[in-house]
């Protein structure tokens, strides 16, 4: 009973807060050209990829394109590409988006047998007249675009799979992963242990900024089920002349608010990247009568001038940062 009403307080207090000045910054990197910052502990990896690109002048979107290919190769990350955990039907299915400053866009969806959905997005964006493709559709276009197929279901995740299969829980409510809430034994949905996306953001020497957002998807999730990873607006958004921003956690979450889109519309209002992003969860906190102690949901923002924020619904959301400064996890304040 306490929380519910530190909760209630906390969110009517934060409402009446006025907005910061586009000024106020949430760490001491401002201004500083290149930045790049991705999602969880393991964007480290990522933006190391990323700052080769960018240290050499090269393009923010190269750049998120080289560092969102790192965890989508690697099979120990059950979040991403090669070694996500399958659907409940064991098919590993992946999603990806990219942008860039000028709102360029290309997504995949439902694609499966290709481990770097981010680059069949780039692709999707660069030549056909579409925005998104799905399912078998992407992986025929992938397969003309040369892409090699390989089965992304390796035995870790393969038998990971078999015992949540075997769970009692799963015996008595064989429906029960359209409920994220039972997705993954013993771990928070969209929580370290059991997100579904990596999310990376960069802005390069020349001012320009691009995105990428890349997932294998919830574990053991619903045969078709998409979330907010390669959707435009939920789980990454681009404006050049604003900022740009990333989700992370359980995606039904994200896209029912569009989430990143109303990110970078609240650091175009004035906000800080860090208010913004605490804004965007205070709207899914709000749908609920109590705390959702229950699930994971997180945002980042990087703004034109280069200034980073996030925030997270539940402790425990971190995000890699690397600025000419150095490089560095930031463990990014809750609302809860």
């Amino acid at each position: 009973m306490r929380l519910r009403r530190d909760f209630l307080r906390l969110l009517g207090l934060s409402a009446a807060l006025p907005a910061l000045p586009a000024a106020a910054a949430t760490n001491g990197d401002g201004g500083n050209r290149p930045v790049v910052v991705s999602t969880w502990n393991f964007g480290e990896a990522a933006n190391a990829a990323a700052w080769e690109i960018l240290a050499g002048d090269g393009g923010a979107l190269d750049a998120v394109e080289a560092g969102a290919r790192v965890p989508e190769a690697d099979p120990g990350n059950h979040s991403v590409g090669l070694g996500g955990y399958p659907d409940r039907d064991g098919h590993v299915t992946l999603d990806a988006c990219i942008m860039d400053h000028a709102g360029n866009l290309g997504a995949v969806a439902c694609l499966e047998d290709v481990v770097h959905a981010v680059s069949v997005a780039r692709r999707v964006m660069e030549k056909t007249p579409h925005v998104l493709l799905v399912g078998d559709g992407a992986r025929r276009f992938a397969a003309s675009e040369g892409f090699p197929r390989q089965n992304l279901l390796t035995p870790e995740a393969k038998r990971a799979w078999q015992e949540w299969l075997a769970t009692a829980e799963y015996r008595t409510r064989p429906n029960s992963e359209q409920d994220p809430r039972y997705t993954l034994p013993d771990a928070l949905p969209g929580g370290e242990r059991n997100h579904d996306t990596i999310g990376i953001l960069a802005l390069d020497r020349a001012g320009r900024l691009a995105g990428a957002c890349t997932t294998s998807g919830m574990a053991f999730k619903m045969r078709g089920r998409v979330g907010d990873s390669p959707i435009s607006g939920a789980g990454l958004f681009v404006d050049g002349e604003v900022g740009a921003a990333s989700a992370t956690g359980v995606g039904e979450e994200c896209l029912r608010i569009c989430g990143s889109h109303t990110v970078v519309e609240l650091m175009r209002q004035g906000r800080s990247p860090e208010r913004a992003c605490r804004e965007a969860v205070e709207r899914i906190a709000r749908r609920y009568r109590t705390p959702r102690e229950d699930l994971q949901m997180a945002f980042v923002a990087l703004r034109g001038d280069g200034r980073v924020g996030a925030c997270a619904l539940q402790p425990g959301f971190s995000y890699a940062l690397r600025t000419t400064a150095g490089t560095r996890v930031v463990e990014a304040p809750s609302l809860l």
